[in-house]
């Protein structure tokens, strides 16, 4: 099934709305965070996936989520404290999600891609086309600067 997230409206980090149809005409890499995960290392990657490629129409927009083990018990402003000060981000943080069981946008629509089913744990990326489409799903250790991914995001781009 074709899953297109632009009519899909999310909470922005401050509380306000706004819809991932802004973001169409970019390549974007949607990920639910944690901060005391074992992979929450790979806010590295992501940041530099973002270094590496928003000049040529790339976003990472993280969603931090504590579906997984209360992985991410704090608040916005201690979320953003963290990532700021510990890996230096830089890309879109959303308010708190829920990716799994009675989910919360973009999850709610992102869990229809094939492999459908809700989003397994922390760090799960899905990679969206500049028309809004889903085109690639990773799993948690897939790492950020994996030849896999990097691939596929130059291929967006150049799409």
């Amino acid at each position: 099934m074709s899953v297109n997230v632009n009519q899909v409206i999310v909470q922005t980090a401050t509380g306000g709305k706004q819809p991932l149809g802004d973001y169409q005409g970019q390549v974007l890499l949607i990920v639910n965070l944690a901060s005391r995960c074992g992979f929450t290392k790979q806010y590295a990657g992501l940041q530099s996936l973002q270094r590496t490629y928003e000049k040529e129409g790339f976003q990472v927009l993280g969603f931090p989520c504590n579906d997984f083990g209360g992985q991410e018990p704090g608040s916005m402003e201690e979320i953003k404290s963290f990532c700021s000060s510990t890996y230096n981000v830089t890309f879109t943080l959303f308010e708190k999600v829920h990716a799994k069981g009675s989910t919360t946008e973009p999850y709610t629509t992102l869990n229809k891609t094939e492999p459908s089913g809700d989003v397994e744990w922390n760090f799960e990326k899905f990679l969206i086309n500049k028309s809004g489409d889903v085109i690639a799903r990773f799993k948690s250790a897939i790492e950020p600067e994996s030849k896999e991914i990097k691939n596929a995001i130059e291929e967006a781009l150049a799409g």
